[in-house]
């Protein structure tokens, strides 16, 4: 048998990982039950991720792409804010509110970043709206970037079913825009 390195072997851990918590649920994953899957030693593991936490969000962006990585442009702010809402919904359903639930149990041992990566999104979502006239300027506040995000992750929190597009909406319409605009 041929070892696997490189992009095939982290791709392959990763496809364990994430079979492995589809199977038996965030609180039930350990490292060497995706080690076993996976056909190596745990070590393996850990010397890319140095907790289950951080293997099953490479997992996840494995399993579901990274929304920093295909920031929407449809050309209206509105719609571009909608978009990364239903995207992070959608990666919601599809990993389902365990996971959401494990992963925040364990936030002291992600890396900060994690509660970080939409800032850039946002940034870019609303120096595009600022260039086209939408909103006056591009120069907000964090809190104000980031309320979207936060916000849906809060619903995430409290809602144990699929998010509604009227949730999506609100957020939006009744609570980010009004501030911006």
């Amino acid at each position: 048998m041929e070892r696997r390195r490189g992009a095939e072997l982290e791709a392959g851990l990763l496809d364990a990982a994430w079979d492995e918590l589809m199977e038996s649920g965030y609180s039930a994953l350990t490292m060497e039950a995706v080690a076993a899957r996976a056909k190596t030693g745990k070590q393996v593991l850990y010397r890319r991720w140095k907790n289950r936490a951080e293997l099953v969000l490479a997992a996840m962006r494995h399993r579901t792409g990274s929304i920093t990585d295909d920031v929407p442009d449809t050309g209206s702010l509105r719609s571009d804010v909608l978009a990364v809402l239903q995207r992070m919904a959608d990666r919601f359903e599809s990993i389902g509110p365990d996971v959401i639930h494990g992963l925040l149990a364990e936030a002291p041992d992600l890396d900060p970043e994690v509660f970080t990566r939409m800032s850039p999104v946002m940034a870019t979502i609303v120096r595009r709206a600022a260039a086209r006239g939408e909103i006056p300027t591009a120069d907000l506040p964090a809190r104000v970037l980031t309320a979207p995000a936060n916000l849906l992750r809060h619903e995430m929190l409290l809602t144990r079913g699929p998010l509604s597009e009227e949730t999506l909406t609100s957020l939006v319409d009744d609570v980010f825009l009004p501030l911006v605009t």
